[in-house]
């Protein structure tokens, strides 16, 4: 039985950025999903601003925003007539430290194709037909015996099963069984992964708050297709939105037609037809055809933990919300990102184990933030959709973007020196902006999101005092998953610089990372960036014991962790 070293079950968003980051890390994955082809779902409508930067780091964004469009205004109707128009983002702007500053549009199973093809260039591909129906955890390979999963329940479910032997057995429904060092459950609500590991999944499901959706044809020039159209009836409503990269393709969103008794009915194409003619001034025949029908139902669950032992929960896996502020597929792509260097520093055997305890101790609190999120956001919104002139523009707000999420409270979240009111810029645990600024060596124009893109722990060094500490990081750890990058501002003396040092020509570095009265001092800032773009710490530039400390706990002890036997490079 070969052993892999992540098997990643679920072939959506969420399994997808997982094995993409880890691919590019050099780990072995496999990636199943149950499902014959790629599903082709009308689901979500596309990433929000954190996942594109996410996608960019990946390397695919070019080709997302390419194949989707940018975020249309909401033409709202009541009694078929247009009543308001509405563009959440007419006040938005890129900014030197957010280059998106909305999310896109894009057909979920596009996004899921251009992920595929990014996973097939490292070799990796979605194994079809994969479901799994049994998983047993083995401590160790030299006799230890195995224990299944259900067992490793309670506060211990993480505990003594880290040794270097240890693995997953998983069983297939069909085919040979397999062996893993770790699993990742990314299969959805209805998670097998979850249910096998016997984690509760507490929360509530509300059968009065329903919807049907699917994807549909309309005739050719029926609507506007620069805008999303959203009629709310006091009897019901329907809502369509361009899909973007088809001529006449549409997503179509409508409160059931119901039955005597008051029920939901099931979704049909003649359902939508009546459900156009009752709201719309569109005839029922001008929807030409309906495909991917589903029912919604406001689902607000979140799983009791995310990690038992050495297997772990993902995106809908572990927590699903109300489809308000369109988050759902954002925060599982988001729990991908936390999660696979994590993985990778742990494979490589550079951090220790426990390193893993941290993706729920990050995640989880971000998962039941946004369920709070998202229930108000859907809230707002069906008292918006009350009052002619109210629609799904009520549902998006800084929260939904995604920025401003942040592990403050992390133990990755090495404590700084400074009291918090003397404090600008970014703490440990918060997102680390981005900044333009231009490569010291050829002049051409960067941007510090594209210094720390790809698997590595980035250490940003601001004024003179720095280069001590960056010349001590490139001695200890070199190769070994962390770079350097000074960031010179436009004043300094740049002769002798590093390659991959930048200059922050128009001080968008320095305002950003609140680094300009350290500079005056002489002394510099050392700011360690971790592979998910988020600040592990803010130390002064003569503080180098605190960024060693800070190092050796993701990437062991540098050269001599190198050479240690059974070492997989964790960089290529």
């Amino acid at each position: 039985m070969g052993m892999t070293d992540v098997l990643i079950v679920g072939a959506g968003p969420t399994g997808l950025v997982l094995a993409c980051d880890l691919a590019r890390r050099g780990a072995a994955v496999r990636i199943v999903d149950r499902s014959p082809a790629p599903p082709r779902t009308s689901r979500a409508k596309g990433p929000n601003s954190r996942s594109l930067e996410i996608l960019d780091d990946l390397g695919v964004v070019e080709e997302v925003l390419a194949a989707g469009s940018a975020p249309l205004p909401m033409l709202k109707y009541r009694d078929r007539l247009p009543v308001a128009e509405a563009d959440p983002w007419a006040d938005s702007a890129p900014s030197p430290g957010v280059p998106y500053d909305r999310g896109w549009l894009i057909a979920q199973w596009r996004l899921e194709g251009i992920l595929r093809d990014r996973l097939a260039c490292y070799g990796v591909h979605v194994e079809p037909g994969r479901e799994v129906v049994g998983l047993t955890q083995a401590r160790h390979d030299d006799g230890g015996g195995n224990e299944d999963i259900k067992d490793v329940g309670g506060s211990e479910g993480s505990k003594g099963y880290e040794g270097n032997g240890g693995h997953v057995d998983v069983a297939y429904a069909e085919g040979p069984a397999g062996r893993a060092r770790y699993v990742v459950g990314c299969d959805g609500a209805h998670s097998s992964v979850r249910k096998l590991l016997g984690i509760g999944f507490e929360g509530t499901t509300d059968d009065d708050q329903v919807m049907v959706c699917g994807d549909v044809d309309l005739a050719e020039g029926a609507l506007d297709r620069t805008r999303w159209h959203q009629w709310f009836d006091e009897d019901g409503a329907v809502m369509l939105c361009p899909i973007p990269g088809t001529r006449t393709g549409w997503w179509f969103q409508a409160g059931p037609e119901r039955d005597g008794r008051g029920r939901p009915l099931a979704p049909t194409a003649d359902g939508f037809r009546r459900l156009l003619a009752r709201h719309t001034a569109l005839p029922g025949p001008a929807l030409t055809r309906a495909e991917l029908l589903s029912t919604y139902r406001v689902n607000v669950r979140m799983a009791d933990r995310f990690r038992a032992g050495r297997v772990l929960l993902a995106g809908d896996a572990a927590h699903v919300h109300a489809i308000a502020g369109g988050l759902g597929m954002n925060t599982g792509i988001q729990d991908a990102f936390n999660l696979g260097w994590k993985l990778g520093l742990v494979l490589t055997g550079h951090a220790d184990a426990q390193l893993l305890d941290t993706y729920e101790e990050e995640r989880l609190p971000v998962a039941a933030r946004t369920l709070d999120l998202t229930s108000e956001r859907l809230r707002a919104t069906l008292e918006a959709i009350r009052r002619p002139g109210g629609g799904l523009d009520a549902a998006i707000t800084p929260d939904t973007t995604g920025l401003d999420g942040g592990y403050r409270w992390s133990s990755l979240a090495a404590g700084d020196r400074e009291p918090e009111a003397d404090k600008s810029g970014p703490r440990a645990g918060d997102r680390a902006p981005d900044a333009p600024c231009a490569d010291v060596v050829t002049g051409a124009r960067t941007r510090l999101h594209r210094v720390f893109a790809g698997p590595r722990t980035t250490v940003l060094g601001f004024g003179p005092g720095s280069t001590a500490v960056l010349r001590g990081t490139a001695d200890a750890y070199g190769d070994a998953g962390v770079r350097i990058c000074r960031v010179y501002a436009a004043h300094e003396d740049r002769a002798g610089a590093e390659p991959g040092a930048v200059v922050d020509d128009a001080g968008h570095a320095v305002a950003a990372y609140g680094t300009e009265a350290s500079g005056r001092t002489g002394t510099g800032t050392v700011v360690v960036v971790r592979p998910d773009h988020h600040v592990g710490l803010v130390a002064p530039a003569d503080d180098a014991r605190s960024v060693r400390e800070y190092l050796r706990r993701l990437h062991g002890t540098g050269r001599s962790a190198e050479r240690s036997p059974d070492m997989v490079d964790a960089v290529r």
